[in-house]
């Protein structure tokens, strides 16, 4: 008993210590540093920009990877600014002969279009083993022994690293990297389109390594010089541009691959995939998919400096207080994996975070709506000094209809009305308030706000679902779907083959038990109609496939713009694009050649008054077809602590942590403030437990003697 009372008055004194300490996730050293904490919730499957191309993936490459251009972080309308290169490009016409075209040539008349590009010199690759080199000039480690390879599990293990500097050659190697088939890059189809020599590039290599890369040539991609490289592309395609600011066309050296592709290192996962190597703000220092993914800042990273250009109003908001400074200022960043919402919530509360979205669980928590219909911060958010940030983002949901089926599909009056009518019956702002807490706006067509071609008020509304009553749309009541339903031969639902319920099919991904309310709610939609609506919910592989194959009939989809253009969007209504035919993101196989024309006319336009006109045109077709219902564009809600700043929405840029600022000092002092230790209950607990251990020491005492005894 004497020495658990010893423990205890031990127990006592700590207590009396920083106590704040004792649930803080942080290292003693990390505290007070320029460190960013986020998080993950699954390991992104790609980090090879030739491959990567979804938001998780991107959350890490594009801090790490230089594609030519990039966005400017303050500007809008979104503007592409020169990143690794010295100068936006040169944009050269040519004829079928490749002479030069005066560049007010009927776009007919083009049969090329070059794009050159120059780089700024001096800029230099991270450290890296797949760049080191021996005091005689060789590569260290491109021809590993099996002994070598053995002895190291991670790239850690290798001792030496080296850098060098970037070249034309090593954004030509990435192009040629996205044409080699064993690579499967997933935009190498649509290049196959636009760049000249691609299509015949990834024939050659099909049957070669990826390091036989180096060796060969494309015809329309070439260095022209150390630091200039041209790309010509086939016709006129304005929107190329866009592509020179994603990852996929980011700097690649070819020694990477003559590195990586060496045997027995992808059996310890020391591959491209999992250990990036590029020219930007930060590199991987740590990848532990299971933990943590940690990010430091590049020690040879060039000189970029913060803008100090923007919008009117940026400098009241305290967005140009870093003009002109030196990036990156974070030093680290720490991804610590959540698999749950709610963990991460709290720690977020606690500072240990320092943004959050906000999960439904947690909303009222958060938000309020105010009087007028907008949404404010809760009390107790403001108290802490906790900051929102709201955006509509440039995506569109929708559901969509399989236009090869027999009963949804296809061009005929029944078909459409019917289709008509359904669009009626959804209706999507229930669906906003019900699942989405509000964060989000009905699509009237394809086009997303902020993006060129958006319109608003009445002259932006979709008419067969919406009539504009005051000032605002207002959803055409169900008897207006349901007179719909009787001129597409199904007065109350009833199909007349069956003379039942007409019976439809909602093919989906969300099969877990959480997804229950959200597909009974869709049956509600259908039942307005008295139609039957069967719920066929597969895995996501199997999902796929059925859309591949083309045999689902009515789902659920989405598509976030790669970049701030209307064609974007677009295409994934165009006949050439569908899915089962094709293999393209006409995900319902739409097709009509009156639209086909339209985009095709409007596609590689510049923006101006004829272009705004004809995708009112095109909107008009899709409204009238209604191969999808408009569902919504997504509202994004993010909280940040006071501590974070130079936030401002970027829906295009993926590099914005080399803008961001931590105040560290706050965040020490706000943690310490929060987390006072409740240790009522703590000596409540240990005193019950004493009351309970006392017998149980006295009867063994007892049963101790009578044994001696």
């Amino acid at each position: 008993m004497s020495n658990f009372f010893m423990q205890l008055i031990v127990l006592l004194i700590l207590m009396g210590c920083d106590a704040t300490q004792l649930n803080n996730p942080y290292t003693d050293n990390e505290g007070t540093q320029s460190v960013l904490y986020q998080s993950f919730s699954e390991r992104p499957k790609h980090l090879d920009p030739a491959t990567a191309y979804s938001e998780n993936e991107y959350a890490f490459i594009a801090q790490i990877y230089e594609p030519p251009f990039q966005y400017h972080y303050l500007k809008r309308p979104y503007q592409l600014t020169p990143l690794t290169a010295s100068r936006m490009p040169q944009v050269n016409y040519l004829d079928s002969q490749g002479k030069l075209l005066d560049q007010n040539v009927p776009d007919n008349q083009i049969a090329y279009t070059d794009y050159v590009i120059d780089l700024q010199s001096g800029i230099k690759f991270q450290p890296h083993p797949a760049l080191a080199k021996n005091d005689q000039g060789d590569y260290r480690y491109h021809h590993l022994t099996g002994t070598q390879i053995q002895s190291v599990k991670t790239l850690s293990d290798f001792e030496y690293t080296g850098s060098r500097e970037l070249t034309a050659e090593d954004y030509v190697y990435q192009i040629k990297r996205l044409g080699h088939p064993k690579i499967q890059s997933p935009i190498a189809e649509m290049m196959k389109n636009y760049i000249v020599g691609f299509d015949e590039f990834s024939k050659q290599m099909a049957p070669l390594s990826k390091t036989a890369i180096k060796d060969q040539s494309i015809a329309g991609v070439e260095a022209v010089s150390r630091y200039q490289y041209r790309i010509r592309i086939k016709g006129k395609y304005p929107q190329f541009i866009y592509w020179l600011a994603m990852p996929f066309f980011s700097a690649m050296p070819w020694e990477a691959d003559a590195f990586y592709e060496q045997a027995g290192l992808a059996n310890k996962n020391i591959t491209l995939d999992w250990y990036p190597l590029g020219t930007g703000p930060y590199l991987l220092a740590e990848n532990n998919p299971n933990r943590r993914m940690i990010l430091l800042k590049n020690p040879n990273f060039h000189s970029e400096t913060y803008p100090s250009e923007g919008e009117v109003g940026d400098k009241e908001l305290g967005l140009w207080v870093d003009a002109g400074k030196k990036l990156p200022f974070i030093d680290k960043v720490v991804f610590m994996l959540e698999k749950e919402t709610i963990p991460y919530w709290t720690k977020f509360l606690q500072g240990y975070y320092d943004a959050s979205g906000i999960a439904s669980d947690s909303f009222d928590q958060a938000i309020q709506f105010t009087g007028s219909g907008g949404v404010a911060l809760t009390d107790s958010m403001q108290e802490k000094g906790i900051k929102l940030q709201t955006l509509v983002e440039a995506s569109v949901f929708y559901m969509g209809f399989n236009m090869l089926d027999p009963t949804v599909g296809g061009d005929s009056e029944r078909a459409r009305k019917l289709r008509q009518a359904i669009a009626i019956a959804v209706d999507y702002e229930e669906f906003i308030s019900i699942f989405r807490n509000g964060r989000g706006v009905v699509a009237q067509g394809v086009v997303p706000p902020g993006i060129f071609g958006y319109t608003e008020g009445k002259a932006g509304i979709n008419p067969y679902n919406y009539d504009w009553v005051g000032d605002a749309a207002q959803r055409k009541k169900i008897e207006d779907a349901r007179q719909l339903m009787v001129e597409a031969g199904y007065p109350n639902g009833v199909d007349p083959n069956t003379h039942e319920s007409l019976i439809l099919y909602f093919d989906t991904a969300s099969v877990s038990v959480d997804d229950r309310p959200l597909m009974n709610w869709y049956r509600k939609q259908f039942e307005k109609l008295g139609i039957k609506l069967v719920i066929r919910g597969t895995d996501y592989n199997r999902f796929q496939e059925k859309m591949r194959g083309g045999n689902e009939q009515i789902f659920v989809w989405g598509w976030n713009a790669d970049y701030p253009d209307p064609e974007n969007l677009f295409f994934l209504l165009y006949g050439p694009n569908a899915k089962v035919k094709y293999g393209g993101e006409n995900a319902v196989n739409y097709q009509n050649p009156a639209f086909d024309r339209l985009f095709e006319q409007m596609r590689n336009m510049d923006n101006n008054e004829q272009r705004y006109q004809l995708i009112q045109q095109l909107q008009e077709v899709v409204r009238h077809d209604a191969p999808w219902i408009f569902g919504l564009h997504p509202k994004s809600f993010s909280l940040y602590h006071s501590w974070y700043t130079n936030l401002k929405p970027n829906l295009m840029a993926n590099n914005r942590l080399k803008y961001m600022r931590i105040n560290a000092t706050e965040r020490t002092e706000k943690i310490k403030a929060w987390n006072h230790p409740q240790w009522m209950p703590v000596l409540i607990a240990l005193l019950l437990f004493v009351v309970l251990l006392i017998p149980a020491v006295m009867a063994y005492r007892r049963r101790a003697k009578e044994i001696l005894q």
